[in-house]
């Protein structure tokens, strides 16, 4: 899991500036029209929606984006379409276990393309419930480091149900309960410190050791996955050490 953290984290900073910042927008975008569907458009009382919000600001989604995203969700604005959510298991190369969460208004193309990427990258379709089992939801804070010790993160989310604090390098990730994100996240902002994405996630429970070949592997067959407009978030089983990470990033 750290090693998987660490790339995702890494990775998530370098989206905001590539090529793929209009994809990765849409997503965001997507996100608060959903949140504000299911919930309400009022942030202060749609806890799901001001995480939404705060992750698209904080990957630089312009506010009017944001707004309209608000406005189409809670049905002041037209144009909102019906979005659904699937799940879909699979396996990666070296037997990684996928689950890739789509947010769909069309599933047959959803199906195919999620099917097409894996089969055409050394991956495979699996039958519903082979995988989930090896995942548990829960809830997921990145604390940028920038002057903040992992001691004053512990302090401060101890009390409000944090499980663990692990170290991912660059940021800091507590892990929680899905229940407890909230508390969680409203006893780092309590205490003055600064989080990058606070958010409900799937953690696999065991984890696939990879080597360099097998990294690079996944992380492509990841980054095809994500690059269709479907798929929002893909979770997936693998472990890769700070040796294996540099030699990627090199």
């Amino acid at each position: 899991m750290s090693g998987h953290s660490k790339w995702a984290t890494t990775k998530h900073k370098k989206a905001v500036i590539d090529a793929k910042r209009g994809k990765m927008f849409a997503k965001l975008i997507k996100n608060v029209e959903v949140a504000a569907r299911t919930g309400g458009g009022d942030p202060s009382g749609n806890p799901t929606l001001f995480d939404a919000i705060q992750k698209a600001k904080k990957s630089s989604v312009p506010n009017d984006n944001i707004d309209r995203a608000v406005k189409r969700g809670s049905g002041l604005e037209a144009g909102g379409a019906d979005w659904q959510t699937i799940m879909y298991e699979g396996y990666g190369p070296n037997g990684v276990a996928m689950l890739i969460e789509c947010l769909t208004d069309n599933r047959n193309r959803a199906a195919t393309e999620v099917r097409t990427a894996l089969t055409r990258n050394g991956g495979s379709l699996a039958d519903a419930g082979s995988v989930s089992y090896m995942f548990s939801r829960k809830g997921v804070v990145i604390v940028p480091k920038e002057g903040t010790s992992e001691d004053d993160v512990m302090m401060a989310v101890l009390d409000a149900g944090a499980e663990e604090v692990n170290d991912l390098g660059e940021a800091y990730e507590v892990v929680s309960e899905p229940t407890d994100l909230i508390p969680v996240r409203t006893a780092l902002q309590d205490a003055g410190i600064e989080y990058e994405s606070a958010e409900s996630s799937l953690v696999p429970s065991m984890n696939v050791p990879l080597d360099e070949e097998g990294a690079r592997k996944i992380f492509k067959l990841i980054d095809v996955l994500e690059d269709c407009d479907d798929v929002q978030n893909v979770y997936a089983n693998f472990d890769v050490s700070d040796d294996v990470m540099a030699a990627v990033d090199a």
